[in-house]
Parts: C-alpha cells; sequence; structure tokens
C-alpha cells in the first residue's frame, strides 16, 4: 500500500517534522488555557513549513521510520510503495462508490487508515527497531475479524458463483477489481474482501458481470 504520509515526498523523517511543526501549537499552553499559536507571534517566530523535496535520497538511499538508512530497491521500501499504490486505487474507487451511495465507502476509509498503519510498520524494521518503535507500530486482531465480518456480510446478499468473472460490473465496480489486484502484492485477506464489494456494487447498481469463457482456438 514511500507511503502516503510516510513515503511521500518528505520522506519518512521529513514526515515526522510536518506532524512536530503541525502539532507544536497544541504541545503548551498559556496560564489562562491560550495555545501558544493564539498569543501574538512576532514575524520572526512564524513557523518555517519544511521543503517536499529534502535531497537526502540523491545517492540512492531512503530512512526508515527507525533512521536506518537503506537503498531505495529494498524490499521495505518495495512493500511500502505497493501499500501506497493501493491506498491510492482506494481513494480513487472512492470517488466513484460515493456518487452512487454505497454505504461500503466508510468501510474503505477505515481501511484507508488501517493501510497507513501498515505502512508505519512496514518502515519500522526490527533489525532497528527499538521497543518503543515496536508498541507504536503493533496491530490487534480486531481489524481482521472486522473485515471478515464484512465479508461474510456482503456475501451473504450476492449470488453464488457458477463461473470465473472478469472484472467488470460497472465503473463502481471496475475500480474495485482494479484495487483488488493491487491489493493481491500486499495482502491477501483484504483482496477476498475487495472481490466480494465489487460483485456487491455490481448487483446493486444492475450491472452484468462479465463471464469467463475458454476460447475455441
Amino acid at each position: 500500500m514511500a507511503v502516503w504520509v510516510f513515503g511521500g515526498r518528505l520522506g519518512l523523517r521529513g514526515h515526522l517534522g510536518v506532524c512536530r511543526l503541525l502539532c507544536s501549537r497544541f504541545q503548551s499552553r498559556g496560564p489562562r488555557g491560550e495555545e501558544d499559536g493564539d498569543r501574538p507571534q512576532s514575524s520572526s517566530k512564524a513557523p518555517k513549513i519544511p521543503k517536499i523535496y529534502t535531497k537526502t535520497g540523491d545517492k540512492g538511499f531512503s530512512s526508515t521510520f527507525t533512521g536506518e538508512r537503506r537503498p531505495k530497491d529494498d524490499q521495505v521500501f518495495e512493500a511500502v510503495g505497493t501499500t501506497d499504490e493501493l491506498s491510492s486505487a482506494i481513494g480513487f474507487a472512492m470517488e466513484l462508490i460515493t456518487e452512487k451511495g454505497h454505504t461500503f465507502a466508510e468501510e474503505l476509509q477505515k481501511i484507508q487508515c488501517t493501510l497507513q498503519d501498515v505502512g508505519s510498520a512496514l518502515a519500522t524494521p526490527r533489525s532497528s527497531a527499538r521497543e518503543a518503535h515496536l508498541k507504536r507500530t503493533a496491530f490487534k486482531e480486531e481489524p481482521i475479524m472486522e473485515l471478515e465480518q464484512w465479508i461474510d456480510k456482503y456475501s451473504s446478499q450476492l449470488p453464488p458463483l457458477t463461473a470465473f468473472i472478469l472484472p467488470s460490473g460497472g465503473k463502481s465496480s471496475s475500480a474495485l477489481h482494479f484495487c483488488r489486484a493491487v491489493c493481491r502484492r500486499a495482502e491477501r485477506r483484504l483482496s477476498d474482501y475487495l472481490f466480494t464489494i465489487a460483485r456487491y456494487a455490481a448487483m446493486k447498481e444492475g450491472s452484468q458481470e462479465k463471464i469467463y469463457k475458454k476460447s475455441d482456438v
């Protein structure tokens, strides 16, 4: 699903710097409960906006969340990039889905947030992670259980599969099939969910799914 925030153009450390910048006004308060940002500030103390480019990766290396420097073609950044690609594909699909009023749009947004956390975990290799890093990127079983419940909910409303179907079924369904294909490079369970709601979207929109037919040639 490199990522979104963590692996975007700012890079991992750049992202943390932005977080500190955006959150700094909430870290201390005045005697009357004022935030630092609410008190008059001289122009010379205006927060410095970080540049999009840092040039720290110009020699082909980038930093993980733990500060470890690795080549940009390392498997960590490959996985992080795939997760980012998946989240972006879901974001595109959601634009089509929202137009049709599908209720599972909220589930997809929740999945995007989880993918953000997945990217953070991927960018925290155990080879250099401290205990504090591991605690911040740990996962519980609840998201997996919830995903399985969603799959069961929609599967129970769909007609049984009697043949292989091709990515089709209208714009929403086709976009979700594309998400599923990207997802297969990152995580299998989630691809099952995307396949299911792709079929569900086609059914709700009254769009015909195309069936695979073996060529006679």
